[in-house]
C-alpha cells in the first residue's frame, strides 16, 4: 500500500490488498497493491480493493466500495463506486 502526502483517511476505512483465486482448488492467496495519490480523501466506512489506484485530489464518498481506479480530481461514490462529478480545486482562505 502506498499513501501520498496530505491524504485524509477517515474512520473505519478498509483497505483489502489480499483475496483468493476462487478458480483454484488450492484457493491461493492473490495480493495486489493499493495506491492513494496526493491530496486524496477516502471518507468514512469506505472499502478499497486491491489493485486500485485513487488519483491525486480525488474524493471517495462515505460508504463506497472502490473496485476500479479513481481518476485524479474526481468525486466517486456508491457500491460499486461510480463517477459523481469533478472535484473543484481547494480555495485559499
Amino acid at each position: 500500500m502506498s499513501l501520498g502526502s496530505h491524504v485524509c483517511i477517515s474512520q473505519e476505512t478498509y483497505f483489502c490488498t489480499g483475496s483468493h483465486d476462487y478458480r483454484s482448488r488450492g484457493f491461493e492467496l492473490v495480493t495486489k497493491p493499493i495506491v492513494i495519490g496526493n491530496g486524496a480523501w477516502i471518507a468514512a466506512r469506505t472499502m478499497v480493493m486491491g489493485g486500485v489506484q485513487v488519483g491525486a485530489n480525488a474524493l471517495v464518498a462515505a460508504g463506497s466500495v472502490v473496485t476500479k481506479d479513481v481518476e485524479p480530481a474526481t468525486i466517486v461514490g456508491g457500491n460499486p463506486a461510480k463517477l459523481i462529478k469533478p472535484r473543484e480545486k481547494p480555495h485559499a482562505e
